[in-house]
């Protein structure tokens, strides 16, 4: 449905992303993930309409939106967004926030829709209050609603759940979730937080220094990350040197590691493995020993910092009955179902 096509944007002489492409289907919802600098908000923008692109396209279906020498204004896009301030009129009432996109509608149109979308974000009861008098979530579900009643073929979400607390951050995003997927309308939310991304997206954009590194599922990003920047950022673990083998298989300090692919390199050739910690498991009688340096309670289960004897580091999440202090020894291996190792050059 959405086509991005090889886009560059420039601030002044400052490129700030360069020769990025993805695509989104209907009722999709993907993320542009990354951190504080790296041109998600931009990708956003020329989404929108607000960024000018220096090269490249960005086509909606059939119609073209942006190119270098041509933008469609923000209004005629069929693109709604919600902001991370919220950004709902102070002035106006619940339903009346809603209502301010469809007033070209006939009354008893909008008062459906209003209705329909007050029941849609739960929030029957409040639509004659004022924006100062809701929580921020009830905010947040007010201003997804006042973005859906114009019924958008695409919504972009900047960072709309950074200004809520931990708790309430993790249910709403699951709970928009929930309603976009309801009404099956396309999104792209822009977030630094991979967890909020790994729970929201059906694919997920990694951009990196204006750079797209990986487009993919959440569980590619993770298991199959296709370059280093990618295993460092997603999720958890380290990269262990080794040494290969044959094309499946490496020699490492935790034994000889065979996994899911097949590499071209010579043998002996050095890599680097990555190490999940759900890749480290506990084996008492024929692990390697290793000393625990940290550890992070987090209920049902803790992450553990573990030191190999050439001072080598890796990380594991074991159950939390298995209670170790630092200082403790343990013997590890190595179980690893997804072989991703890297040369010194990638």
């Amino acid at each position: 449905m959405l086509k991005i096509d090889r886009i560059q944007c420039h601030y002044g002489n400052h490129s700030v992303l360069n020769d990025v492409s993805f695509h989104v289907n209907k009722g999709d919802i993907s993320c542009l993930l990354g951190p504080s600098g790296c041109g998600k908000t931009t990708a956003l923008r020329a989404i929108a309409g607000f960024q000018p692109l220096a090269s490249g396209s960005i086509t909606l279906g059939d119609r073209l939106l942006s190119s270098s020498n041509f933008q469609l204004e923000p209004e005629q896009r069929q693109i709604g967004m919600v902001f991370q301030d919220f950004a709902l009129f102070p002035h106006l009432t619940v339903g009346d926030n809603i209502r301010f996109g469809i007033q070209k509608l006939a009354e008893l149109e909008q008062d459906t829709m209003v209705s329909s979308l007050l029941d849609l974000i739960k929030l029957e009861t409040v639509a004659n209050r004022f924006p100062h008098e809701l929580s921020g979530g009830q905010q947040q579900r007010v201003a997804l609603a006042r973005a859906l009643a114009p019924s958008p073929r695409l919504l972009l979400l900047d960072e709309p759940f950074s200004n809520l607390d931990v708790d309430l951050r993790r249910h709403l995003n699951l709970e928009v979730r929930d309603i976009l997927k309801e009404v099956g309308t396309s999104a792209i939310l822009v977030t630094h937080d991979q967890e909020e991304a790994f729970a929201f997206g059906d694919h997920i954009g990694l951009l990196h220094e204006g750079r797209l590194q990986q487009w993919d599922t959440p569980f590619n990003l993770y298991h199959e990350p296709c370059n280093r920047f990618v295993a460092n950022f997603i999720g958890q673990g380290g990269l262990l040197p080794g040494m290969s083998i044959d094309q499946h298989r490496i020699k490492t300090e935790l034994g000889v590691i065979t996994g899911n692919r097949a590499y071209d390199w010579p043998t002996d050739t050095p890599v680097d493995v990555l190490l999940r910690p759900d890749d480290i498991v506990l084996s008492p009688d024929h692990g390697i020993s290793s000393t625990v340096v940290k550890k992070i309670f987090s209920g049902s289960a803790t992450l553990y910092t573990l030191q190999l004897p050439t001072g080598s580091l890796v990380e594991s999440l074991f159950p939390s009955h298995h209670d170790y202090n630092v200082g403790d020894t343990v013997n590890i291996e190595a179980e690893v179902e997804h072989l991703i190792a890297f040369t010194p050059d990638k």
